[in-house]
């Protein structure tokens, strides 16, 4: 059986210090306008880093007419920008805003996980450059994780697409200020 890669994000050690979106950044030079990963506040204090899901059955590669998207075996879905036409249809589609144009190229692109990393056995950038631990990827066969959740406050649950993460439940944090 094949690995099936996803996301492991844990909001209640996130910190919000984006350091996975500079590495994203980094690691793959996209302009200043792109967000491959971006992290939200969803509330005071709790945030959510989030780029494309890796869905079982992503709307991106369904609406794609050049058939630019394609899955691996590994369950990452990978984007061929010299099919891409740019008529944007995944980006309109995708209830995750992954998928991201570019003006300046008339192009799609999008997270894809940082495969050519992980086919060196190395993990993305954003999950190599998460200081507290929140950010983690694991095979969704084998998740040893019986913990985690689908889905938790601020994250768009798509039952269609089959989004390609697990979270851990959000604690609910108590905060004492002193008199």
């Amino acid at each position: 059986m094949f690995k099936r890669m996803g996301f492991l994000f844990n909001p209640n050690l996130c910190i919000g210090c984006r350091a996975c979106e500079m590495a994203c950044r980094n690691e793959n030079h996209t302009p200043s306008h792109i967000h491959w990963r971006h992290v939200q506040e969803i509330a005071p204090g709790t945030y959510l880093s989030m780029a494309c899901n890796h869905c079982d059955s992503p709307e991106c590669f369904r609406v794609c007419p050049e058939r630019a998207f394609t899955k691996r075996k590994d369950g990452i879905v990978e984007i061929d920008s010299t099919l891409c036409n740019g008529c944007q249809l995944c980006v309109t589609s995708c209830p995750y805003q992954a998928p991201q144009y570019d003006p300046q190229s008339n192009k799609v692109t999008r997270c894809q996980m940082c495969y050519p990393r992980q086919d060196h056995g190395l993990p993305p950038a954003c999950v190599e450059a998460c200081t507290t631990g929140a950010l983690t990827i694991t095979d969704l066969n084998n998740a040893p994780h019986p913990e985690t959740v689908k889905f938790v406050t601020g994250f768009t649950d798509r039952k269609l697409t089959k989004p390609s993460i697990l979270f851990y439940p959000l604690r609910e944090i108590k905060r004492y200020f002193a008199k």
